[in-house]
């Protein structure tokens, strides 16, 4: 049946609902490399609706289930756009004309805001980009068109940089790294003009928490997410490489922009197909590594150098040098790319059951005998999603849940003799209280503390712009449907986020916490903007938790927080009144 395009009722604004959370499809989840033109991987999520030929358009289109109720009015737009395939105000992708022709990453700059510290000596004169040595060491060559001697732009290692600086040498005791996976500067705009109602162009910007915090000393800068290189064929078995690497990372300011919001000169570069300079754009393995150890790493590595060479990461270092405890929560699967660089190693983000045996310090593929100690703390989803065999996840891959093997989960159980107190999604419990009780549980017994939860496909409900979890079409022309269940037996982010301090926080030493929301990334390759913005507010809500607990303690003098995002995607906004609701 095709599609048609019908009139849909109009919706209303909502404020942040401060119990909802997200995650989109599963689908969509798998941002993987980059092919010449030529030879589009399967992997590569790249919308092909829109690269049908004329000769093409007989064939029948995939029935559209509609939605669970009232779409909002940002989900009203999503719709249509993807109804009708265009949209006036904004498009995913290189064809301003379809609104849907790109459905993986970019290699945009990206925002970085830091409380409590200053990233201002890696930007402009402080820039390594100004540095031929420097961007030697950083990508093992000089990438073409890369040093620039005007660069304003710091990179993602930086990042690292200044987490082990806070802590090393300015003596940090509470560092938090968050991070929107997929939130570039444009996902941010449109959030931030939906929320406050006011219209910005350029700069940082306002209208979100943490654009607009005055509570403690503050900075804003942009970084260059570019990989090592582009992923290759692995064996996760021998953890090794098997073919040489052939497209490399760089970055060219002068196709890509100078800032995150002056628009590229190149509209092919930001995805890896410029003619001029080809550069490769990160997945999110790769770039999570920037963040967490402080190296560029070949796409679909985890926690390996470009040499695949595991690199320590500031966890690990903070834990095994200052006593810290240590701990991620994620609104998507436990052991997904991000959370996973907070402590893995792994030629492939793909082996998922090993990256959650390092997480939670077991005995893994690349690290038999032995492991290292592993998280406090460690909370997100993955709950029920099952396989019977694990495509991509070796040898050693135990049938039953594809993300946490039910032994290890045993294993790692106070009640068996382990050393964490297991809170996961119980039918007919809501999922706050199981969060709570468990995390206190932990608390008060000086135990760790594992949280495992989900809706279908592994992650949280995928809260929309205006809180609710009534989705609008995606590029698949799907969309999720959620049954009660589903949003009662889960926590929201935040509530991961408060859970995860209140066990951290116990420990005199200090602590370091990562806290990602997943689902930006998601919503971004599903493009869904209604989703996108829901996300990155369900963000925000995680980060008004932090602010409010260092706030709470008088412990700024003590405390980092650095937001950021591990990539881009490629969104343009076009219209941005669309955004904001008439009176």
């Amino acid at each position: 049946m095709k599609a048609h395009l019908r009139t849909l009722p109009l919706g209303t604004l909502a404020l942040l609902a401060a119990s909802s959370s997200v995650g989109p499809s599963h689908a969509w989840a798998q941002e993987k490399p980059q092919n010449p033109p030529k030879s589009v991987s399967p992997k590569e999520e790249t919308t092909k609706t829109n690269e049908t030929k004329a000769s093409d358009k007989t064939k029948e289109e995939p029935e559209i289930v509609p939605p669970a109720g009232e779409l909002d009015r940002i989900g009203q737009l999503q719709e249509t756009a993807m109804l009708t395939k265009t949209a006036t105000w904004g498009h995913w992708g290189n064809r301003p004309k379809s609104y849907t022709a790109w459905t993986s990453h970019s290699n945009r700059l990206i925002p970085v805001y830091v409380y409590g510290g200053s990233f201002d000596s890696y930007m402009n004169e402080g820039s390594l980009y100004r540095d031929e040595e420097k961007i030697k060491v950083l990508y093992g060559r000089l990438p073409p068109n890369t040093l620039n001697p005007e660069a304003s732009y710091a990179d993602q290692t930086d990042i690292y940089r200044l987490q082990r600086k806070s802590v090393e040498e300015l003596g940090k005791k509470y560092v938090f790294l968050v991070v929107f996976d997929g939130m570039d500067w444009q996902s941010t705009q449109a959030a931030a003009i939906y929320k406050s109602g006011k219209i910005y162009t350029e700069g940082k910007g306002s209208g979100l928490l943490f654009q607009d915090y005055t509570g403690a000393p503050s900075s804003y800068g942009y970084v260059v997410t570019a990989p090592y290189a582009d992923e290759v064929e692995t064996d996760v078995d021998a953890q090794l490489n098997l073919k040489p690497l052939t497209k490399f990372g760089g970055y060219d300011s002068r196709l890509g922009g100078t800032a995150p919001w002056v628009p590229e000169t190149d509209i092919d570069y930001p995805i890896g197909r410029s003619k001029i300079t080809p550069h490769a754009y990160t997945d999110s393995s790769s770039s999570a590594t920037s963040l967490t150890a402080g190296v560029k790493a070949v796409n679909g590595a985890v926690n390996l150098d470009g040499e695949m060479k595991e690199a320590e990461t500031i966890a690990r270092w903070a834990q095994r040098t200052k006593g810290f405890a240590v701990g991620a929560v994620s609104s998507v699967p436990i052991c997904h790319a991000t959370p996973a660089a907070a402590y893995a190693a792994n030629v492939s983000r793909d082996d998922y059951q090993d990256l959650s045996r390092d997480l939670l310090g077991l005995p893994s593929v690349s690290r038999k005998e032995a492991p290292h100690p592993g998280l406090d703390v460690l909370i997100g989803c993955g709950y029920g999603e099952t396989a019977a065999n694990g495509a991509g996840q070796g040898a050693n891959f135990v049938p039953g849940n594809r993300y946490l093997a039910e032994s290890d989960r045993e294993r790692v159980d106070i009640a068996h003799g382990g050393s964490y107190v297991v809170s996961q999604r119980t039918p007919g419990r809501k999922g706050a209280e199981v969060l709570f009780e468990g995390a206190a549980k932990a608390r008060e017994g000086g135990h760790r503390f594992l949280g495992f939860f989900g809706a279908k496909n592994g992650h949280l409900p995928f809260r929309t712009a205006n809180g609710d979890f009534i989705t609008a079409l995606d590029a698949k022309q799907t969309r999720e449907l959620y049954k009660p269940e589903d949003i009662e037996e889960n926590p929201s982010l935040a509530q991961m986020t408060e859970a995860a301090i209140s066990v951290l926080e116990k420990d005199p030493e200090g602590f370091w916490l990562m806290v990602e929301s997943g689902d930006v990334d998601w919503a971004n390759h599903a493009n869904n903007i209604d989703s996108s913005i829901g996300s990155v507010l369900q963000g925000e809500e995680a980060i008004g938790k932090i602010f409010q607990w260092i706030e709470s303690k008088n412990l700024w003098k003590d405390s980092l927080v650095v937001i950021t995002a591990d990539h881009g995607h490629f969104f343009h906004l076009t219209d941005p009144s669309v955004l904001v609701e008439k009176p």
